[in-house]
This record gives C-alpha cells, sequence and structure tokens, in this order.
C-alpha cells in the first residue's frame, strides 16, 4: 500500500493504542495514590518512581526474551496479553464500591484496593518494558533491505504515534478522573481513567493480532547483550585467573577475552565501554526529568487552574509533549544551524552537558514557583498551639476578651475574626460582650487544632457554639469545600446541588463537604416544616479553598447567605509552572535526543541494542534516586528539595563535562571497515598457503 508493507499500518496504529494506554494511566497515578488510596505524598512519589523505574529495566528482559528464545512477534503478542491484563486489575482496583460494605462512597478494606493495584502495576511495568525494545524492530523487519526511503518514513510514522498518544491520553484521562462516578456515592472516577486505556490496550493486541498473517516475522538469532555481558565476564574471570606477574600485561583488560572471543568482538565491546563510561553521571538528569509526573504533579494541585477553561492538575503534563513537537524541528533547522553558522564547536556531548544544566535551571524555577505556593498556604496551630476563628452572626458588634488578659477583638456584625493563635495551655475561656448580654466560654480541654466560635446576640442572651473545624490541611482531593451554618431561629435542612448537608438546629454548623466542580455554580436550598422552599445561586469557589456559609433567612423565596472565608483558595497559576516545563523540555531536545544519537553514532552497527539498554538502564537508576531521597529525605520544604536536585544536577552536569572533555570521537564504520579489510588479507594469505601447499603435495 503506497509502497508500504500493508502490516506496518497494524504496528502503528498498536503502538499510538499501547501509548495512549500507557501515558494515560501513568498521568493520572500520582493523584490515584494520593486522593484514593490517601498515601501521604512522600510515599506516593515513591511508588510511583519505582513503577517507572520496573518500566524501565524490564526491557533488557524483553529484548533477551525476543532475540534468543520468542522472536518479537510472539514476546510482543504474550506480553501485550499480560500488559492488557494489567491494565484491567489496576481498573478493578480502583473502584471503591468493591468492599463498600456500610455504604459510604469509601472502601471498607483499602488493603484489597491497594493488592489489585500493585498487581496491576507490576503486570503493566512487565508488559510495556517488555515490548518496549521489541515493537519498533519489529516494524524495521517489515521492509526489505532497498526500502531504507520507506522504513525511515515508518519510524517517523512511529515517533509520530508516540506522541499523538501521548498528547491525547495525558489531555483525556485527568478529565475522566475529575469526573464523578459511584455506586453509593459520587467521586473522582478512577475506574473510568483506567478503564479507557485498558479498552486501548485491549484494541491494541487485537489490531496486532489481526496483522499476524501479513507479518515478516525473523526466527530469534542470538541476543548481543548477552554476547557482550558473556565477553566482558569471561576476561574479568580470565584476568583474576592470571593475576600474578608471571603473565604478561595486556593493552587493554578486554584483551583478556581473546582466548575465547574473536577480535572484532572485542574491539566493539571496547567502543561500546567508552560510551558506557559516559552514561555513569546520566541517571541525575532522569531523576529531574520523571518528576513532572510526580513532584510536579503535585505541586500544581496547589496552584489555580483557571484558563478560562479548567485545566485539572495532572493535564499540565501535556505541555512537555506540546512543546516537544514544537522545538526538535525548530532546534534541527534553526538554533543548531545558526550556531554552526557563528563557527561554534557544539559538539553532542556539549549539547547534553547543556541540557543537564537547563534541567537544573528547570528545578530552580519550580523552587521559586514553590516558595510563591507556600507563601498561600494558612498558617496552621504548632505544638501546644490552638487556633479560634470568631464569627458574629448577630446584628450589633462584639467585643471578646480571651482570658486570662490575652488579646481583647472587636468583631463586626456578620463579620469574622481568626484564625487567632494561642497558647493552650495558657487559654482558659473567652469572655463576649454584645448588645446589653455578655458571655463567658470555658476553654479548658482546647487540643492542637482550629476551632470556629459562632455566636449572636439575641435581645437578652448570647448564643454560641464552639466547633472543632476538623481540617489540617489544604484540601487533599485539590477541590474546596464548604460547610453550613444555621443562623435562623429554627431547623431548616440544607442542600448545595447533590449534597444533603443535613438538618441543622440554630447556630449548628455542618461538616466540610467537597465542592464537586469549584468552577461551577451550585443551587443552595433550604426546606423546613411550615415554611416555603427558599433557595439561592452560589459563588465559584475555585481549587483548594475552604469556606463557611451562614444561612441568615428567606425573602419572597430568596434566600440569604453569606460566605466567610476559612482558608484562601489557590491563587498561584499554574500557567507559572511553564517557564520550568519550557527549561525542561529545552534540556530534553539538548540532551535526550542528542544522547541517542551520540550513542548510535559511537557504536558499532551490531552493538546498538546494548546502548539502548545502557540508555534505558540510566532511566531505571535516575528513578531509583528519587525513592531513594523521598525515603529517607528530612527536608520539610518542597522547595529546598527542588533545590537539592537542581545542586545534585548541577555537580554532575559539572563531572560529565570534564568526562566528556577527555572523550575522543570515533568511527565505528572505519574500523568496522579496518577489520573486513584485514579479514580478507587473512583469508587470502590463509588460500596463497592453500595453494602452495596442493602444488608442494602434486610435485611429491
Amino acid at each position: 500500500c503506497l509502497g508500504f508493507p500493508v502490516s506496518i499500518f497494524f504496528i502503528v496504529v498498536n503502538e499510538f493504542c499501547e501509548r495512549f494506554s500507557y501515558y494515560g494511566m501513568k498521568a493520572v497515578l500520582t493523584l490515584y495514590f494520593t486522593r484514593f488510596l490517601h498515601w501521604d505524598d512522600n510515599f506516593a512519589t515513591a511508588i510511583y518512581h519505582t513503577f517507572v523505574a520496573l518500566c524501565y529495566l524490564t526491557p533488557i528482559l524483553g529484548a533477551i526474551i525476543a532475540d534468543s528464545w520468542l522472536g518479537k512477534f510472539k514476546t510482543i503478542l504474550y506480553l501485550s496479553i499480560v500488559y492488557a491484563i494489567g491494565q484491567t486489575v489496576l481498573s478493578v482496583g480502583s473502584i471503591s464500591d468493591l468492599t463498600d460494605r456500610n455504604q459510604d462512597g469509601s472502601p471498607d478494606n483499602v488493603a484489597v484496593n491497594i493488592a489489585l493495584s500493585m498487581i496491576g502495576l507490576i503486570l503493566i511495568a512487565l508488559g510495556t518494558g517488555g515490548i518496549k525494545p521489541c515493537v519498533s524492530a519489529f516494524g524495521g523487519d517489515q521492509f526489505e533491505d532497498d526500502q531504507e526511503k520507506q522504513r525511515s518514513t515508518f519510524f517517523s510514522l512511529f515517533y509520530l504515534s508516540i506522541n499523538a498518544g501521548s498528547l491525547l491520553s495525558t489531555l483525556i484521562t485527568p478529565t475522566l478522573r475529575a469526573s464523578q462516578c459511584g455506586i453509593h456515592a459520587k467521586q473522582e472516577c478512577y475506574p473510568l481513567a483506567f478503564g479507557v486505556p485498558a479498552i486501548l490496550m485491549a484494541v491494541a493486541l487485537v489490531v496486532f493480532v489481526i496483522g499476524s498473517k501479513l507479518y515478516k516475522k525473523v526466527k530469534p538469532q542470538g541476543n548481543i547483550i548477552l554476547e557482550v555481558s558473556k565477553c566482558v565476564g569471561f576476561a574479568i574471570k580470565n584476568r583474576f585467573r592470571h593475576r600474578s606477574k608471571q603473565f604478561p600485561k595486556r593493552e587493554h583488560w578486554l584483551d583478556w577475552a581473546s582466548e575465547k572471543y574473536d577480535k572484532q568482538l572485542i574491539a566493539q565491546t571496547k567502543m561500546v565501554l567508552r560510551v558506557l563510561f559516559l552514561y555513569i553521571p546520566l541517571p541525575m538528569f532522569w531523576a529531574v526529568f520523571d518528576q513532572q509526573g510526580s513532584r510536579w504533579t503535585l505541586q500544581a494541585t496547589a496552584m489555580d487552574g483557571n484558563f478560562g477553561f479548567h485545566i485539572q492538575p495532572d493535564q499540565m503534563q501535556i505541555v512537555n509533549p506540546i512543546l516537544i513537537v514544537i522545538m526538535v524541528p525548530v532546534v534541527d533547522s534553526l538554533v543548531y544551524p545558526l550556531i554552526k553558522k557563528c563557527k561554534l564547536n557544539f559538539t553532542p556531548l556539549k549539547k547534553m552537558t547543556v541540557g543537564m544544566f537547563l534541567g537544573s535551571m528547570a528545578f530552580v524555577a519550580a523552587a521559586l514557583v514553590q516558595v510563591q505556593i507556600d507563601k498561600t498556604y494558612p498558617v496552621f496551630p504548632g505544638a501546644g498551639q490552638s487556633q479560634i476563628k470568631l464569627i458574629n452572626l448577630g446584628a450589633v458588634p462584639a467585643t471578646v476578651h480571651f482570658q486570662p488578659e490575652l488579646q481583647t477583638v472587636a468583631v463586626a456584625p456578620n463579620e469574622a475574626i481568626g484564625y487567632l493563635t494561642f497558647e493552650t495551655s495558657k487559654l482558659q475561656s473567652l469572655h463576649i460582650i454584645s448588645g446589653n448580654a455578655n458571655e463567658t466560654v470555658t476553654l479548658e480541654k482546647l487540643e492542637k487544632n482550629r476551632y470556629t466560635l459562632p455566636f449572636k446576640w439575641n435581645a437578652t442572651e448570647i448564643n454560641w457554639d464552639l466547633v472543632f473545624d476538623n481540617i489540617t490541611s489544604k484540601p487533599a482531593s485539590g477541590q474546596s469545600r464548604v460547610r453550613f451554618i444555621n443562623n435562623m431561629a429554627y431547623t431548616v435542612n440544607v442542600t448545595m446541588g447533590d449534597t444533603n448537608f443535613g438538618p441543622l438546629d440554630p447556630l449548628a454548623v455542618s461538616n466540610y463537604s467537597d465542592v464537586p466542580k469549584p468552577y461551577e455554580t451550585y443551587t443552595i436550598s433550604i426546606s423546613a416544616p411550615l415554611t416555603a422552599h427558599c433557595e439561592a445561586v452560589s459563588k465559584t469557589f475555585g481549587y483548594g479553598g475552604a469556606y463557611t456559609i451562614s444561612v441568615d433567612g428567606c425573602v419572597n423565596n430568596e434566600l440569604d447567605i453569606k460566605y466567610f472565608e476559612d482558608m484562601a483558595p489557590n491563587t498561584v497559576h499554574m500557567a507559572w509552572q511553564i517557564p520550568q516545563y519550557f527549561l525542561l523540555t529545552c534540556a530534553e531536545v539538548l540532551f535526550s535526543v542528542t544522547g541517542l544519537e551520540f550513542s548510535y553514532s559511537q557504536a558499532p552497527s551490531n552493538m546498538k541494542a546494548v546502548l539502548q539498554a545502557g540508555w534505558l538502564l540510566t532511566v531505571a537508576v535516575g528513578n531509583i534516586i528519587v525513592i531513594i531521597v523521598a525515603g529517607v529525605s528530612t527536608i520539610k520544604k518542597q522547595w529546598a528539595e527542588y533545590v537539592l536536585f537542581a545542586a545534585l544536577l548541577l555537580v554532575v552536569c559539572i563531572i560529565f563535562a570534564i568526562m566528556a572533555s577527555f572523550y575522543t570521537y570515533i568511527d565505528p564504520n572505519e574500523i568496522e571497515a579496518q577489520f573486513r579489510k584485514e579479514e580478507k588479507e587473512e583469508d587470502k594469505k590463509d588460500q596463497d598457503d592453500n595453494e602452495k601447499g596442493a602444488e608442494a603435495d602434486s610435485r611429491m
């Protein structure tokens, strides 16, 4: 079809569906850990990076299985089945109703959900990692030797399908996650967010199987990674056996493998090891880069995503693939030629060094954004402290004295003061004076928490209620939270949208509830026996805030309400993350794209797979670094952790620059041509010797 083997269209569609499945699931994974499984940020980050590390360790296993035993087709087929099962198990594990016997919307036995989720992620890591080195190579196998142009076009289409799958899934699955679903209680819909990628993986598998009769299937020919490993292992073992001084030294330690392996393999292994030595500092870059899906996503949950339309925190990851699609051609066609015109020797290793520096700067930018976010966080009571918020729901001003003689505050009618912080051990009571009445509230049994004290003067007395706020941080869901105070003289039932806040007695305060869609308005209504239905339209609440709404009265079926802000909503805009994404994407273009190009240019033709395995291994080790830091770090401030990673990458950047300055570029093709020439000369010499021997035999 159009000069291409028909089979490659099945492979491209398969890759699109698989990448959609992987990136869609991965985009919402961190928030699934923190919001559904209720893990803290550090543990969620550690498990996320454990999963990513596993995804980059298993490709080596997949390559060995494909090249040594099953072949690429069967490896892709079998591991895709494992992959699809993993996605399905993860989706089932995210169903809250699975063990929700009391029908409160939360799993009664979260261990079941955790177990299913972990089994699913392990199967996914085996599947996606195992097929990673096989699919592109299997596509390349479909072409004949004279179809070099078509093969090149195929790899462009293949790369396009990867980016298209990544872009669409990162846009769609966070939207599915943010939708509401559930049998007993509506909440974020993780079963749908994981279910759609599972369906796409099943589609990928079906598409791949449909094209099975059209594929050109190359039989396993042995894995070069194993061959190189055996060569290196034999050289080390042989050198150890001949470690005494009576054995003469050899030019290179790998030369000790010459007793078993030919000179060309040894020379090629030397070339590969020179490049792999340069890989040693590279994991630090990936430790920084892969935090887009963990720390940066968590950072976005504390930011304002209102762009006129709403962006979910996990959708901000889409900035990277969008910028990649734009910047790769711009850098290749504009930036590099301009640098060349300026006669600057911008070698591949120098590009990688600059990329590492820009990665470090990206985390400096992230730290600056985090400092601004931290400024918006409310101050919660510390050890031995309590906080009290005063709300005057009456029509006359009030004065409140905190005893013994700690502080006096004036509270205007229908206004609030708070939160006031006190040493719990010193605070004994507070005295309210309003109108012609006064009231003393005993505060001897306060704990380290926030409290709200609504009060109201009613002609002859002051009514009050001390309420435990039960909120110790920004809402974990990222959504705003609201509660209601009944400022009417009789009991009313309050609803907002589909949420029922229950019957509230006079001055009673409801529990906080999440606002499902904080950039939408809701109908607030009250009902009570022998009274007319009364309602009002709420304001929009934004993300990350907490509000108390007082229900003050009803006039002509119009509800009179007043808002008190308990916690400010997120005010730092998500757009401030774009500079750090831009710097990190520039770093990726200079580091990742150039690194692969450099590795392939310096590797022998039959050793590309070894360097690909080494490259993927640096990604895995980078994620392990994040796991270690998240697990053992005692840093309390997130901006300080960003600075730590920036500093570590900067140090590694300097080390890499020094290592790169000693590297000498080679042309593997010339070296291989030299070996072929020597091999021909040896064959010719052997042939001449055989002819001379035959001639001598005939004379005898």
